[in-house]
C-alpha cells in the first residue's frame, strides 16, 4: 500500500545524501534541504573522501556516515537505506551532495509517494531545459523504453538519482541495494517491479553542479551506451535472494 498524501507529512524523512569529495558544496545543499523541509533529517554518507566533505557536513547540521573506501552511490545508499531501517524512517530521498537537485523540488517528490512506492525526479517530463547527447542519450532512450514496458507506466529518466522512497521500497533496499556500476538506478529499479512496487515520475528541474568533479567524463560517456545495456541485461537475469517488501498486518 503507497503512502497517503495526508500521512507523508507526519511520516519522519530521512535525506540521504551520498558525498565524494564535495566539501566545495555540501554544506550549501544542507542548509538549502533544512530550509526546504525543516522537520526532515539528513544524513550523508560520506563514500570515502579525501577532503573535508565530513567535517563540514557535521558543521552544517548533518549526521555522518563515513565508509572507509569509495563504494560508488550504490554503496553509499545501501549505507543510508540500512541506517533508514534501523531508525525507522518511514520515508528516504536521495539528494545529490554536488547541488544538482533542487531542494525546492522535495514536497512534489514527496507528495508523489500518495500513489508510489518509489518516485523518480525526471529531468525529461518537461519541466526544465536538461539536454543529454551523444552516447548517453542513447542509453537513456533505450533504458527509458524498456524500463516503461517493464513497469507500465512511463518512465523518461530512469537513471535519475533524484527519488523519494516510500517505506515498502525502504525494505527491499535495506535487505540488498546494488553497489554495481549504474546497479543503484537500473538494477534497483528491476528488483522494485519484481517486487511489485509502483514506480512513477514527476517533472523536475537539475541545476548545474556547485562543486566537486562530474562523475563522467568525456571518455567514459564514450562507452556508457553498452555498459548501460550490459547492467540491464544483468539486473534481467539476475536472480537476487527474495525480500519482503509487503506492508505489516
Amino acid at each position: 500500500m503507497a503512502v497517503s498524501v495526508t500521512s507523508v507529512t507526519s511520516r519522519r524523512v530521512l535525506i540521504v545524501m551520498p558525498a565524494l569529495n564535495e566539501s566545495a558544496s555540501v554544506a550549501s545543499v544542507i542548509e538549502q534541504v533544512k530550509r526546504a523541509l525543516p522537520d526532515g533529517d539528513v544524513l550523508v554518507v560520506d563514500d570515502g573522501s579525501v577532503d573535508d566533505t565530513a567535517k563540514l557536513a557535521r558543521a552544517a547540521g548533518a549526521e555522518v556516515a563515513r565508509l572507509a573506501v569509495n563504494l560508488g552511490v550504490g554503496g553509499a545508499m545501501r549505507t543510508g537505506f540500512r541506517y533508514a531501517a534501523a531508525r525507522g524512517y518511514d520515508v528516504v530521498v536521495q539528494v545529490d551532495a554536488d547541488g544538482q537537485h533542487d531542494p525546492d523540488e522535495l514536497d512534489a517528490l514527496l507528495r508523489g509517494l500518495d500513489d508510489a512506492d518509489i518516485v523518480i525526479g525526471s529531468r525529461f517530463a518537461g519541466k526544465g531545459a536538461y539536454k543529454a547527447s551523444g552516447p548517453r542519450k542513447y542509453a537513456m532512450v533505450a533504458l527509458s523504453i524498456v524500463f516503461s514496458r517493464l513497469a507500465k507506466t512511463r518512465l523518461t529518466d530512469v537513471t535519475s538519482g533524484f527519488k523519494a522512497m516510500g517505506p515498502r521500497a525502504i525494505r527491499l533496499f535495506a535487505g540488498y541495494y546494488p553497489a554495481e556500476y549504474l546497479g543503484d538506478t537500473v538494477e534497483s529499479l528491476v528488483m522494485a517491479i519484481r517486487a511489485k512496487l509502483t514506480i512513477k515520475e514527476i517533472p523536475v528541474v537539475m541545476r548545474e553542479r556547485a562543486g566537486g568533479t562530474p562523475s563522467h567524463s568525456p571518455v567514459k560517456s564514450a562507452v556508457y551506451l553498452s555498459r548501460a545495456g550490459l547492467a540491464l541485461l544483468l539486473a534481467l537475469v539476475r536472480r537476487r535472494p527474495a525480500v519482503d517488501s509487503s506492508d505489516s498486518a
